[in-house]
């Protein structure tokens, strides 16, 4: 197996065919199977003929077999070294992982023989399962492993995350309280997850930005004020105002973890989410962040707090001019987008020198009410 480099020649073929030790060809596209032609080797078979045409390749039954035992030896091979050798296996699969994942795609009866060898790594320690495996300092699970772990009730989910950085927040979140996630950050991956989930229909992959559940969140009772609205309520409107954006959905919740946990969120609804990836791949471009998200703001945080208490504290003027406390707390609202935005990537190149020049006025705004 070479290391793939983003490079690998998947029509070519590396591999060099022989008939009893004589040379043959070095195309052999017409006997292996297209996801194994980056392999590297010889393969020799008393059953091809010296003179042999490629459209003779094609149809012979002899060469068709010959494939599929090559499939079938290649599966088993993988199984004895993940059996016998587990942490080399894990060692081993970064290498491996493209061949198998696009062999199961491609080839239903390689599927099978594969369908327990494919690993993902995880945030698990190898100390909570001994089906874990370790190699080049991380830790992996296949997919039913995966599942053992879970709660009954969670157990035809599967949390993942496909960039460690800029979905941080939303990572922390899940793993300060106890859940298991799966990384899948390679471009094959965003293929052969809606694989996993039609070959398995009970499977649903759910990556940690697209929803928060119950139990991520602290809900409390909350006091409605003299005109009946919440403090969820009354922030949700200046926020909504300060954007001024109906393409953005506001929610308020109180998370978990207090201030440990992030002031505030950008959520991607899954199937939008991959919908929108699918376009970008099509048309050979970053993905960037969907017009149409979730902005999720946490009500326990001591920002978001203090913030609330700004408004609560603005006062209204008679000529119907915006007081100094109100607008800024608009400004704090429309930062706070800026630094969920900026977390997951989301400002464009030209936005960002936006960003600096209002967050420039912001503290020279902070620190005048501080003097």
């Amino acid at each position: 197996f070479p290391k793939q480099t983003g490079r690998a020649d998947w029509e070519k073929g590396e591999i060099k065919l022989y008939c009893n030790q004589v040379f043959v060809s070095d195309s052999i596209k017409e006997v292996v199977p297209r996801y194994l032609l980056p392999l590297r080797g010889v393969l020799d078979s008393p059953d091809i003929p010296l003179n042999v045409s490629r459209s003779a390749l094609q149809t012979d039954r002899r060469v068709r077999s010959i494939g599929q035992f090559v499939s079938k030896k290649l599966a088993d091979k993988l199984r004895d070294l993940k059996k016998d050798n587990p942490d080399q296996y894990a060692e081993a699969w970064d290498a491996l992982a493209p061949f198998v994942k696009i062999g199961a795609m491609e080839d239903e009866k390689f599927s099978e023989q594969v369908s327990d060898l494919i690993l993902f790594q995880t945030t698990a320690k190898k100390e909570d399962s001994e089906d874990l495996l370790e190699g080049n300092g991380r830790t992996y699970t296949t997919i039913s492993s995966y599942r053992t772990r879970q709660a009954n009730d969670n157990q035809k989910r599967i949390l993942y995350c496909t960039d460690e950085i800029a979905q941080a927040g939303a990572l922390s979140l899940w793993k300060s309280q106890g859940a298991e996630i799966l990384f899948a950050e390679t471009v094959l991956d965003s293929q052969f997850i809606p694989w996993l989930e039609s070959k398995e229909n009970e499977l649903t992959f759910q990556r940690v930005d697209s929803e928060l559940d119950s139990s991520l969140q602290d809900d409390q009772p909350e006091i409605s004020d003299q005109e009946g609205e919440t403090k969820s309520e009354s922030l949700r409107t200046l926020i909504k105002k300060a954007l001024n954006n109906d393409k953005v959905t506001v929610q308020v919740q109180s998370l978990k973890g207090g201030a440990d946990a992030p002031a505030a969120l950008i959520l991607l609804p899954e199937q939008m989410r991959r919908m929108n990836d699918i376009g970008a791949l099509m048309e050979q471009r970053l993905p960037g962040l969907p017009d149409y998200h979730v902005l999720l703001v946490n009500r326990q945080h001591p920002l978001v707090e203090a913030l609330l208490n700004l408004e609560s504290g603005s006062v209204v003027i008679a000529d119907g001019a915006t007081s100094p406390s109100h607008q800024l707390a608009v400004d704090l609202a429309q930062h706070l987008y800026d630094l969920a935005r900026l977390a997951v990537n989301g400002l464009e190149p030209a936005e960002l020198g936006q960003f600096q020049s209002r967050a420039t006025l912001l503290m020279s705004s902070l620190l005048r009410r501080g003097t």
